[in-house]
Parts: C-alpha cells; structure tokens; sequence
C-alpha cells in the first residue's frame, strides 16, 4: 500500500543546466492512499504534476530529486524517506517517460538482466526472468542487441521489460506508450492485463487513454498540482466525452476518429523524390534501401510505420545528419547533397534532450532564427503556451514542456522542409491540437512538414498524405484528403488494436 499524506512540493526555482528539475509539476496538499493490487490512472494536462507525483511513489523524491517537500509518503506503512533507493526498489518498479534515462547496459539482453543482477538474484533465476519476460513483451527479436541501434520504441519495450523481471509488487509507469507503435501498445496493454491478474499494484501516468480502457479500476484527475477527480473506473467512463475533452484528455475509444475535419487540400503538383535511397550502420546489415519515394512540396505528409521500420533513421538520412547515406534527394529545381540538406532541413527530434542547448527557454527560439528577433519569439512561445517559462532552462521543464519548445524552434526557423519525429509524444489533448494547428501553419505558409508519428489523431488533423515505411523500404504511399484514403489510415491504427482494446 501506498499513503500520501499531505504532500506538497515543488522543484528549486532555478534549475540548473543538466538537471532534471521541472518547470511546473509543483504539488499542493495530494492525499490518497493506493491499495494492494489496484490499476490506478494518473491523468491531466502536460506539467500538471503526474510525472512528480510517479517520482514521489518510486522514491525518486526526496533520495534523488531536491526541492521542497511537506507531507509524508509511507510505501508499506514506512515513509520512504527512511527507506534506501535499494529497498525501494525491491517493491517498486519504474518505466519513465524516456528510457534511455534508466538503461545502464550497452545490449538489450544484458539490459533486461540487470535488474535481477543488482537484487542479487542467482544466475539460473535471472537466465529465466529474461526468457519469461522476452515471451510476456513479445521481445525475442530485440535480444543480444546493440541499445544504441533501438528505435525509440523499441527502447521503450526494453524499459517495459526491465522493471517486469524484477517482478515488483508495485509498478509506476511514466508514458509508456509515448513511442510505441499499436503492435506493441497491444503487447503493453497485454503485458499490464497479466500483472492485474497476478494481484500487481499498478499505477501509469498516461495521455493515450484508448489502449487502457477495461484495465484501469480508478483514475486519479491532475489539474495544476491538486488533485481534482477521484473515479472510480465506472464513473470516469460516465463522463461524456465534452467533459473529458474540456479536461483535456485523450479519447476513450478509437472509433470517434473517423469525425476528425481535416486540413485543406495542398501542395499539388511539385514534389520531392528520393532516388535510391540507402543506409546502413557500420558493420551492420542495409537497414533503409528506398528505391524511389514521392511526398508532395508544400504540404504536411505522414511517415507511418511500426517501430524498426526505419521511419527515424529515414529522417536523419533526408536531413543530412547520417554521413553512411547514401542516394538523391531532389525536388523540380535542384538535387540536394547531404551538406545542402543539413541547411535546407530542421529536425525535432524524437529525444529532443539532443537539441536543446542554451540557458534559457527564449534564448532557445532565438539560437534558431535567422535575425534575433525577441518580440517574433515571445510571440511564438505565447502560441505555445510557453512564455511564462522564457526564463528557465530548456532542461528544467517537463517532457512535454521540451518537446514544444523544440517545435517553437522549428517554427521560426524558416527551413523550407521541417522535419518532426513523434512530435506528440507526451503530450495532452490541448497540445496535441496545437501542435498540429503548428504543423498546419508550417504547410499553409508553402513549406513542407514532414512527421513521423504513431499517433492517428494527429495524423488526421493535419496531415495530407502518408507515406508508410516497413523493413526499411516503402510499402504504399496514398493522399488522405478522401475518405477511401483516411479510412485506409485508420485501418492501419485500428486493425492492430481491435485485438486487444475495446473501441467503445
């Protein structure tokens, strides 16, 4: 069991480069009690507290964490500051919203061992958690290789299946799905379906509400550090869906997609091609061979994909940033080197952690602009709901915080091709929809958008074409600006849940 009692805290009010600390995600006066074996939800908007709230259950506050911290978090009847990390983790265990923060191996397999390791398990016990547990996730083909060589969706399985072969009483997990495709958001929601059933005390911090539909037995509603719903699984799902949308929650169900209104028509007639197209790590089997690829100038098109189909490392290779690609990238006027795309590209990445460089959130946007323009910049940090934090550090907000101020800076820098990697990953309904009326902008002035996304609402609200990678080669590329089209995209989403998840 776990019991907050009066917990308030909040992070130092400067935060330091390189530190974790978060804009926002201050907490007031939580008390709840979370009982043995119960599925609890931890909803809200992005920097309401839910991550510091997993980090209170986990221990990472206060042995980890500094800030000022009122209250009282008893894990077993003992309050865990009187408790090491150690024996903590013992009973807890973590999935955070980017896994490469808690990988300490450089092989999947060695990964997944570590856990039991350290608890000094014996060898045979350990050999046998990493099999269960490559079975459960579906991880077999992931085994005995290179972490660095991942997906970031792929990284995310291997988290998931981190914390499992410890097999804790209890599992806090912090956007698990942010990066995975639907196939393994299948398999997730699997794999929490079987720790129910073994009496597991699970608690997750979630945007994407659909995959746990039928699992969750209460949900725990997060607005500016309070807590201001307490359901039980009936009455959440009671509510219509104005008042979840008015909260800013993800849909329950997949179905309501297909009312999505989306952008206009655009970019007809130019395109740019990709010509024998290729890539390869070194020492490493061809992963991307595109023998010729289309997406139109001027518009926002989809990169869909499962995780490992290449869609990442294609938008590395098309910006300029793989010195082992290999083939031609063009558009009616000219061909473009690798050099010239390094000018004429600008890539959010996936871990935008890569790309945030500067002290101060405003000194961000600027670094990315042509002139430095401070009155163009708050503005666009005002459209992102962001100007309030244009004076702290880019590394001091929350993971969805981040990944907007690396799509602000995208926006201001002009590039004629802008290329987004899971731009919505961590992000709540509010943002989502901005971030695609940004992505919209981006298309409507003449640029071209370019976004690699798991996310079909997303898709919809902005986007006029799909390309769809797999195995590193291109399977169809179609326009979704009619419905034969979209319904062709939804049933690329929807087909691999209606296995798993009820689409009420």
């Amino acid at each position: 069991m776990i019991e907050c009692r009066d917990v308030s805290f909040s992070y130092p009010a400067s935060a330091l480069p390189g530190s974790d600390n978060q804009a926002g995600g201050a907490l007031k006066h939580i008390t709840c009690t979370i009982t043995e074996g119960s599925f609890v939800l931890l909803c809200g908007t992005s920097g309401c507290g839910k991550t510091t709230l997993t980090r209170l259950f986990n221990g990472l506050i206060p042995h980890y964490h500094e800030g000022t911290y009122t209250g009282s978090v008893c894990l077993g009847g003992k309050d865990t500051r009187e408790l090491s990390l150690f024996d903590i983790s013992l009973k807890v265990g973590s999935v955070f919203q980017n896994p490469r923060s808690q990988f300490f191996n450089v092989d999947t397999t060695s990964e997944l061992a570590f856990g039991p390791e350290n608890h000094g398990m014996a060898e045979e016990v350990v050999r046998e958690r990493v099999k269960h547990v490559a079975a459960q996730l579906k991880l077999e083909p992931l085994l005995d290789k290179s972490i660095f060589s991942l997906s970031g969706g792929e990284k995310q399985k291997i988290a998931c299946g981190s914390a499992a072969a410890i097999d804790p009483d209890i599992y806090v997990l912090d956007e698990p799905s942010s990066n995975l495709d639907t196939y393994a958001i299948a398999d997730l929601r699997q794999l929490l379906s079987v720790l129910k059933s073994q009496g597991k005390t699970i608690i997750i911090s979630e945007h994407r509400l659909y995959y746990l539909s039928g699992l969750f037995d209460r949900v725990l509603y997060l607005n500016d550090g309070e807590i201001q719903g307490d359901y039980s699984a009936k009455d959440f799902q009671n509510l219509s869906a104005k008042q979840r949308d008015e909260m800013g929650l993800r849909p329950l169900g997949l179905d309501g997609l297909k009312e999505i209104e989306g952008p206009p028509s655009r970019g007809q007639g130019a395109s740019w091609r990709l010509s024998d197209f290729s890539f390869s790590y070194k020492h490493e089997p061809e992963m991307l061979h595109i023998t010729e690829a289309t997406f139109p100038v001027g518009s926002a098109t989809a990169l869909i994909g499962h995780n490992g189909a290449g869609k990442s490392t294609l938008s590395r290779c098309l910006c300029g940033l793989e010195k082992r690609c290999r083939g031609r990238v063009q558009d009616l006027n000219k061909s473009y080197s690798r050099k010239d795309r390094l000018k004429l590209c600008y890539m959010v990445m996936q871990d935008v952690n890569h790309q945030l460089f500067t002290e101060s959130v405003l000194d961000e946007i600027l670094l990315s602009m042509k002139t430095n323009d401070k009155q163009k910049a708050k503005e666009v940090l005002d459209e992102m709901d962001l100007l309030p934090y244009a004076d702290c550090h880019p590394m001091g907000l929350s993971g969805g915080q981040k990944q907007r101020v690396a799509v602000a800076s995208a926006i201001v820098s002009e590039r004629p091709l802008i290329l987004f990697d899971e731009p919505t990953s961590g992000l709540d309904l509010f943002h989502m929809r901005q971030v695609a009326s940004v992505v919209n902008q981006v298309a409507d002035a003449g640029k071209t958008a370019l976004v690699v996304t798991h996310d079909p609402e997303f898709i919809l609200r902005c986007c006029n074409y799909v390309l769809h990678l797999e195995n590193g080669q291109v399977q169809e590329s179609y326009s979704i600006e009619d419905s034969e089209g979209r319904d062709r995209l939804l049933k690329f989403f929807l087909n691999d849940m209606e296995k798993e998840v009820s689409t009420r």
